[in-house]
């Protein structure tokens, strides 16, 4: 279903979903009145939501459909502006499973149209993916077409590996998909003396990373921050990768220092979990503890192997508790991780691991 007070997006979207065939759009609505008046006849599996809208707002809406129709999962339409992205995290602390931009290319048919088939249809499709049940199945880590869902369906078998009691210096996570409220539960769990760093990739536009950072750091015991370049890596201290830029660490004598650049895209993202990684298991080897939270797509995957072969240990979260389990469940189907946990017990998990042989 699609609730947007233009006519103009609503045509655009509309025909864009239509054209894929495991698709249908059961209805639309011009404001939240009118959606939640048709939501009880149409009966949608989920709900596009615009956040500018007449008579009753997106969040308003928002707040209405998660009190009457809480199963039903809804992705906000954003304008890519420091104002969306406030509104953008208000509605996923709210209760949104996720957002797009909204299309651009307004005069340009087509063009509106590829940017929904490229960004909202792999998103709808991942994010319903666990709300029908097919044939279990493991996927392959081989290139996957991005209208195609990347959700590991199989529970992994665990593969015991064998763990290095060494001391950890430095704690890396990756989060895609859901990654803002997954932050918001896992980040206050660290306490203010948590003996090492934290360096996270949220993929995330400009603007958003910036205030994801700040309403993180306001709830949490530990100092969080947007990357900016030359930013120490210390204890007690996280650092998010700036939207649109690729976050790495070097090391500058006895310190170590981040960096950014806008080297090519990996996996389609920027920032890039792999990127991140590879560059902090060079730093600290056996020494790094990896952490893939929920997420669509594999980034994460080659940088999580490296880390592996490298001698670091690597979490991720497992499927119940994510709200698509493509990136956590890459990495455990390709048994790299030591354990898989529901989010509510990663951050005590991670502070116990650090807290060993210090």
């Amino acid at each position: 279903m699609v609730v947007d007070d233009s006519v103009v997006i609503r045509k655009i979207v509309s025909d864009s979903l239509s054209k894929d065939l495991a698709l249908e759009v059961v209805g639309t609505a011009s404001n939240g009145k009118i959606a939640l008046q048709k939501v009880p006849l149409l009966k949608p599996d989920i709900i596009t939501l615009d956040m500018e809208m007449p008579e009753m707002d997106g969040l308003e809406t928002l707040d209405h459909l998660k009190k009457q129709f809480p199963e039903i999962p809804v992705i906000m339409f954003s304008t890519l502006t420091q104002k969306g992205a406030a509104a953008t995290l208000d509605a996923l602390a709210r209760g949104a499973v996720d957002y797009t931009g909204k299309p651009t290319n307004l005069g340009n048919n087509v063009g509106g149209q590829d940017q929904i088939k490229d960004d909202l249809i792999p998103k709808i499709k991942n994010i319903c993916a666990r709300r029908v049940k097919k044939p279990a199945s493991a996927p392959t880590a081989s290139a996957t077409p991005a209208s195609t869902v990347l959700k590991p369906t199989a529970p992994p078998a665990l593969t015991k590996i064998p763990v290095t009691p060494n001391r950890i210096d430095c704690v890396v996570i990756g989060v895609s998909t859901g990654g803002p409220n997954a932050l918001s539960e896992l980040m206050p769990t660290f306490p203010k003396d948590f003996p090492v760093p934290i360096l996270v990739v949220q993929h995330m536009p400009p603007h958003f990373t910036k205030l994801l950072a700040e309403r993180l750091d306001l709830k949490s015991n530990i100092e969080i921050l947007e990357n900016s370049p030359g930013m120490e890596v210390k204890p007690g201290r996280a650092i998010i990768a700036a939207g649109d830029f690729h976050m790495t660490v070097e090391r500058n004598g006895t310190r170590l220092l981040t960096k950014a650049n806008q080297g090519p895209p990996e996996n389609s993202c920027r920032p890039a979990v792999d990127v991140l990684f590879r560059s902090v298991a060079d730093l600290f080897g056996p020494k790094l503890l990896g952490v893939i939270l929920t997420g669509m797509g594999q980034d994460g995957l080659k940088g999580a192997r490296v880390i592996h072969e490298k001698g670091g240990r690597i979490l991720v979260q497992d499927e119940q508790s994510s709200v698509v389990w493509g990136m956590p469940g890459y990495v455990a189907h390709a048994g790299l991780a030591e354990k898989i946990l529901p989010l509510d017990q990663i951050g005590q998990t991670i502070i116990h691991i650090c807290k060993n042989h210090r």
